[in-house]
């Protein structure tokens, strides 16, 4: 084995390069504290009876399995009520009823949340009672939404479940930034947001499946998912703690610059460490504070945010109704044929293309791709804006001859599936990017550090919900005015829905 031991700070995050150690491994400088079961700091014997202070590698990558898993399963439990809701939206509400009011009942609580608890609320975050509130608040709007029949009623409880569904996501965000180093943070990040992409597919193939029993019994199965949050969360979640070796490798090496950076810039006489000393500010962040934070990263990460989902719902609530052609003919298009029974298939099959897309691009990260480089957040966004300008030139005038339906079809299906993966890369990458960002406090405040990145990654939160409420305020007559068009130029399909 070959160790380097150049620094005493680096002597304990150094693993070793094989299993015949021709020199005393070196003594962990940072010892842990008791704790009832193994964790990655405590010593273990391997295959050749040698001990060491490091865990086995597959001791690790387990401990990282149920990390991803756990979080995969926090994004799709938690987002998947909001995609049930909208799939049972022509079951809920009467026929008069605009479906626009229930998507803006669930979505307008969740920016609600959003906004009022990293930015109002203080103090340190108590994540089982929020987790646990979350869990029977869902609960509470299920079964309001199942047990009465009025409009009024219904639509409280689609926004008590909507609440609970956005301070449920931004309270697993700022999970993750307790995982230190970034890399354990960014990993389950990557798992959420995968797991919020699939809440989509498997939101809508469930209501599909459970429909058929009746909105009432329907709802009431699909009340008991929210249940398995907290099981997750305590039975199945490994903590911080259980990353001891990856956490101790991490402070060591911030010790390590904070040295080196006090020595550059900042030794009194003696030879002490004035950034050491700096007197500890209040643990509770303050407005101002907050503002300091949220500043930089505004144009940075939020108005991206803002502008792909915007752009993106605008599509799916008020193009995508619009494009409608006819039923393919079986002697023509045998494929199309199977999937296209009538002219009401199109909006479906447009969401499931959609669902699909968003699913595998957010998937990206956890899957092992690199993710986008800082320069080319703003790229998803950009794309976003000319597709919709593109479908919605589809939908007004169309770009194919009427005889052309196939290759109308195939141009629409091309285009919603690249929105689908801008839609899933501009949300993975942002808050991957936003938790793998390094902390700029100055102030040697370990708690005060920890509240500055949960605020940071929460803040993020209420752009992605205000363009979806935006969206869905702008849907209502970018419909009504595609489908005028449309009936100028003898196309009255929109007409017969």
């Amino acid at each position: 084995m070959s160790l380097s031991t150049s620094t005493p700070q680096d002597s304990y995050v150094l693993q070793p390069l094989s299993r015949s150690f021709t020199e005393t491994p070196p003594v962990d400088i940072m010892p842990s504290e008791p704790h009832s079961s193994t964790t990655l700091l405590d010593p273990v014997t391997d295959d050749e009876g040698l001990e060491g202070p490091f865990a086995p590698l597959k001791d690790e990558k387990r401990l990282l399995l149920k990390l991803g898993l756990s979080f995969f399963l926090f994004g799709l439990l938690n987002n998947v009520l909001y995609v049930v809701v909208l799939s049972a939206a022509l079951d809920l509400v009467p026929p008069s009823t605009p479906k626009g009011v229930v998507a803006f009942c669930n979505i307008a609580p969740a920016l609600v949340a959003k906004v009022g608890w990293p930015y109002v609320l203080k103090g340190k975050i108590r994540y089982a009672r929020r987790i646990i509130g979350c869990c029977f608040l869902s609960v509470a709007g299920m079964f309001v939404v199942s047990s009465y029949e009025h409009l009024n009623a219904r639509l409280l409880g689609i926004g008590l479940a909507s609440f609970s569904s956005g301070l449920g996501e931004m309270t697993f965000l700022q999970l993750s930034t307790t995982y230190i180093p970034p890399s354990i943070g960014g990993h389950s990040v990557g798992y959420f947001a995968s797991g919020t992409g699939a809440a989509g597919l498997v939101g809508a193939f469930f209501w599909w499946e459970v429909r058929g029993l009746g909105v009432h019994t329907g709802i009431i199965i699909s009340s008991v998912l929210p249940f398995l949050i907290p099981a997750t969360y305590f039975y199945l979640l490994p903590g911080p703690e259980k990353f001891h070796h990856h956490t101790a490798s991490y402070a060591g090496r911030s010790s390590l610059y904070t040295h080196i950076l006090s020595s550059e810039s900042g030794e009194d006489e003696e030879g002490s460490n004035f950034l050491l000393d700096v007197p500890k500010l209040g643990n509770s962040l303050t407005f101002s504070d907050k503002w300091r934070l949220v500043r930089p990263l505004l144009f940075k990460y939020m108005f991206p945010l803002f502008c792909v989902y915007l752009f993106e719902y605008t599509i799916n609530q008020g193009v995508s109704p619009t494009l409608l052609y006819p039923v393919p003919p079986a002697e023509r298009y045998s494929f199309l044929s199977k999937i296209i029974h009538s002219v009401r298939d199109y909006y479906p099959l447009w969401q499931l293309v959609y669902q699909t897309t968003v699913f595998i691009s957010r998937s990206t990260i956890s899957l092992g791709l690199p993710p986008l480089p800082e320069r080319l957040l703003s790229v998803p966004a950009i794309a976003q804006f000319f597709i919709l300008n593109l479908l919605a030139f589809e939908s007004a005038v169309g770009i194919f001859s009427e005889a052309s339906e196939g290759l109308s079809i195939a141009f629409v299906f091309l285009l919603i599936s690249i929105e689908g993966i801008c839609g899933g890369l501009a949300y993975v990458n942002v808050f991957y990017r936003i938790n793998q960002e390094p902390d700029t406090s100055l102030v040697h405040d370990p708690e005060r550090t920890k509240q500055e990145r949960e605020f940071k990654i929460g803040s993020i939160g209420f752009s992605d919900s205000t363009g979806i409420l935006f969206a869905s305020l702008l849907a209502v007559p970018v419909e009504m005015e595609l489908c005028k068009a449309q009936v100028r130029r003898g196309k009255v399909l929109c007409k017969g829905l």
